[in-house]
């Protein structure tokens, strides 16, 4: 797909045209905005805004230090010096944190917390800016869609069922993406600040509650193998007037290549990404301390993209080769994305927001699914068993004329809600309180109307046409849910010691139809029907010394299934009840955490590895234990010689063993017996990194190790009845990636990533085995002003 030559002279010219305005305004004013590292935006908006945060899932990386449980936080200074893109290749370095990849470019993420299922992330609570995003996160879990991490200002992750405030899904953990905030610096760039209890500083007046040291502008821009391009850019900023603060944000996210794998008689297998996004805010001039904020993101996604695989030959001998039956493959998809929200402090020992969304999903995926009436997975197994199958597949001659079936996997997804939470100080004679509480009433709905063709080709491979199917032909059902969602937690602190008691409960309305396969919309099936939870959990924070931070907690974690899955195929929820325990250490330049945890999980939700062809099933009880580890450390952080030396390094060693055996058909957990390890569960992941950089350059050299595991809960070798059986490879993969100060507002970039060309099989699912990307080169610009 050459994607790539559509935007290319329109992103530069946009880019072009921006930096010359910001020169021109440069020239007017005489005036030369700081370099934006210095001032880490991660530190800047959230010590600034936390107070009018009440959702803030972790806060910033100095937070961490006093949270109850296990979390990250990652600076977006932290991926754009790893020119980053791909989610998965940045939550590399968390511990605790496993992702699946599909495509090598992060377009469909399977994200994993300590054990919980990662398939299509649908056992994580995804938000961004603490609002949901999944397309419906109660009636399809399933997350195809995700927002995109290099457009981001960070990232905060809480592991496993470590926390209430968030939901639905909590045996799998929370990952909340904070998109870029409003630039402001504040009154004549003039910080005004105050001292709260704690010490932390927060603004002292309406007007400057949002200061941060967010450039009016930045734009990035870099240009790598097989034509892959990005451009990430915005402008905006606010003015201060006699009514208040007033803000706007306008970005563009771009990203597109040509895609490194090779359809066999020529094709495309790229993908086209363009995101805007919109914000405005006011704070008004008034004696108690509220903001509103405005915002409204649009996502329009074009991939030729497949779910199959290779066979076992043929991955080891041309891993980036794909079959010629999946040139008609593509996937397009709109998402748009809205909120409301105001914040406010009526004293000076309480904050709260209130917030309304809206989220719109559509897509239709155009892909094969069947080898002249063949799964292809089964193909793909063996395929010497299924020649004319296997010759569908390929295009490389058969005996007679083959079909391939393709199906226009068209969906509709919508989700809209309310949601209020707060957080109130208190004293109880000697001892602290800040009562936290919550609520959220939500809908979603997702709604499937898709049609089954065949493709023919001739005994030469030729293809000779496409018979269209009628209009829901290949499903055609609705489900729909409505949750609301309550919790409290009391932060406790007496002395050293905090202690976090909460509880989260959920009651949820489920409904589902289904139709004829055809357009009559003829009811065939239906029912409806009420799923509800109670998630009580404890944490403790205990203060050994300044430097140091004994934490641990007991939660109960719940994940719900969809309404059919419910109540027709009598699913259950997914439980777990996890533990953990862990040190803390910061010094000033060194910072380590070890944590040990253990999740005991009962009733495991299975799902059909995103093939959509069954329902969900239950898959018994599991135990899952480990210990995570991550350190890092400046050597020069005491230097006087404006030098840095940062290095960092990262551990998690995890072993599991399901109780039960199971054996649905086309399930991740397919083949399960007791003693089997979890799929895509590696038992070690490893990362680490080091750095050097002047006040001018600076290079990074990154590494990410994991150990093998097995693609299903069968736990075989080599694939013996479906290509989702067998292996994953273990793989060791470094990049590099270096910058040049060229003047005071803009960088040069240059990098290399998989710097050794490693070849590796990163997943057997959806259909059949796949490499990771091969080495890439990139190289390009950053501006801001």
């Amino acid at each position: 797909m050459k994607h790539t030559s559509k935007v290319v002279a329109s992103a530069t010219i946009v880019g072009c045209v921006a930096l010359a305005s910001q020169m021109n305004a440069l020239a007017q004013t005489g005036e030369v905005t700081p370099p934006a590292e210095a001032v880490p935006v991660s530190e800047s908006v959230i010590s600034s805004d936390e107070m009018l945060s009440p959702l803030s899932v972790v806060g910033s990386e100095d937070q961490i230090f006093e949270l109850v449980g296990s979390a990250a936080y990652i600076a977006d200074q932290v991926f754009r010096s790893q020119n980053y893109q791909n989610v998965n290749r940045i939550l590399a370095r968390v511990p605790g944190v496993y992702v699946r990849e599909e495509d090598g470019f992060g377009n469909f993420p399977n994200i994993s917390m300590r054990g919980a299922n990662g398939e299509r992330s649908e056992k994580v609570t995804m938000m961004e800016d603490g609002i949901l995003t999944a397309p419906a996160p109660y009636s399809a879990p399933a997350a195809y869609y995700s927002p995109r991490a290099a457009r981001m200002s960070g990232i905060e992750i809480l592991k496993g069922s470590s926390q209430v405030r968030f939901g639905p899904q909590t045996t799998g953990g929370v990952i909340n993406y904070l998109s870029t905030p409003i630039p402001d610096n504040g009154p004549d760039a003039a910080p005004a600040t105050t001292t709260a209890k704690g010490g932390k500083a927060v603004a002292a007046a309406p007007q400057t509650d949002s200061a941060n040291s967010v450039p009016n502008f930045y734009w990035r821009s870099t240009f790598g193998t097989d034509n892959t391009f990005f451009n990430h850019g915005y402008f905006g900023d606010t003015a201060y007037t006699d009514a208040g603060a007033f803000g706007y944000l306008l970005e563009l996210h771009q990203h597109s290549t040509d895609g490194f794998r090779d359809i066999d008689g020529g094709g495309d297998s790229g993908f086209m990404l363009i995101e805007p996004m919109l914000k405005l805010s006011w704070s008004p001039n008034t004696a108690m301390n509220q903001r509103f904020e405005f915002k409204y993101g649009y996502s329009d996604f074009d991939a030729d993209e497949t779910y199959l695989g290779l066979s076992e030959k043929d991955v080891r001998e041309n891993p980036y080769r794909r079959y010629s039956g999946t040139k008609f493959d593509n996937i397009k998809s709109k998402q748009h994305r809205t909120y409301l929200k105001y914040q406010f402090e009526p004293t000076d020992n309480s904050r709260f927001e209130v917030a309304g969304y809206y989220n719109q999903f559509k897509r239709n995926w155009y892909k094969i699914r069947k080898a002249d009436g063949e799964s292809m997975a089964t193909v793909l197994a063996n395929p010497a068993l299924y020649p004319s199958s296997f010759a569908a597949l390929t295009g490389e001659g058969s005996d007679a004329p083959t079909t391939l079936g393709i199906r226009t996997n068209n969906r509709t997804y919508k989700s809209y809600g309310v949601q209020a939470a707060g957080d109130v100080d208190f004293t109880t004679g000697d001892v602290a309180h800040t009562l936290g509480f919550g609520a959220r009433l939500h809908y979603d709905e997702i709604k499937r109307f898709q049609r089954d063709d065949v493709i023919n080709r001739s005994t030469s491979g030729a293809f000779t046409g496409i018979d269209r199917g009628a209009d829901g032909s290949g499903g055609n059902r609705e489900q729909d849910s409505t949750a609301l969602a309550l919790w409290i937690e009391d932060s406790i602190t007496i002395g050293n010691l905090t202690l976090r008691p909460g509880v989260r409960y959920e009651t949820i309305d489920q409904s589902y139809t289904d139709y004829a396969s055809d357009s009559s919309f003829t009811k065939t099936d239906g029912a409806d029907g009420n799923i509800h939870y109670w998630a009580p959990g404890i944490g403790f924070n205990y203060a050994l010394s300044d430097s140091n931070r004994l934490f641990g907690g007991v939660y109960k974690g719940y994940s719900t299934p969809g309404p059919r899955a419910t109540l027709k195929g009598g699913v259950d929820f997914e439980e777990s009840l996890g533990y953990e325990l862990g040190l803390r250490n910061r010094g000033q330049t060194v910072a380590a955490e070890i944590a040990g945890f253990y999740s005991d999980f009962d009733n495991l939700i299975g799902s059909d590895a995103g093939l959509g062809d069954s329902s969900a099933t239950n898959a018994g009880a599991a135990d899952v234990y480990g210990i995570e580890a991550l350190v890092s450390y400046d050597a020069l952080g005491n230097s006087t010689s404006g030098y840095s030396l940062p290095l960092y390094a990262s551990a998690t060693w995890t072993q599991t063993e399901m109780k039960s055996s199971l054996n649905s058909d086309n399930d991740l957990y397919s083949g399960a017996f007791p003693g089997a390890e979890i799929p895509y569960v590696p038992e070690w992941k490893l990362a680490g990194g080091i750095g050097f950089s002047t006040g001018q350059w600076g290079v990074n050299l990154d590494a990410s190790f994991v150990s093998e595991a097995f693609g299903t809960a069968s736990n075989l070798d080599r694939p013996d009845t479906t290509s989702l059986q067998g292996k994953i490879d273990d793989a060791l993969v470094f990049d590099l990636s270096a910058h040049y100060q060229l003047t005071e507002n803009v960088r040069l970039l240059a990098g290399v990533q998989n710097l050794f060309d490693e070849t590796y099989i990163v997943s057997r699912a959806p259909e059949g085995p796949r490499n990771g990307a091969p080495r890439q080169l990139y190289g390009g610009l950053e501006m801001t002003f």
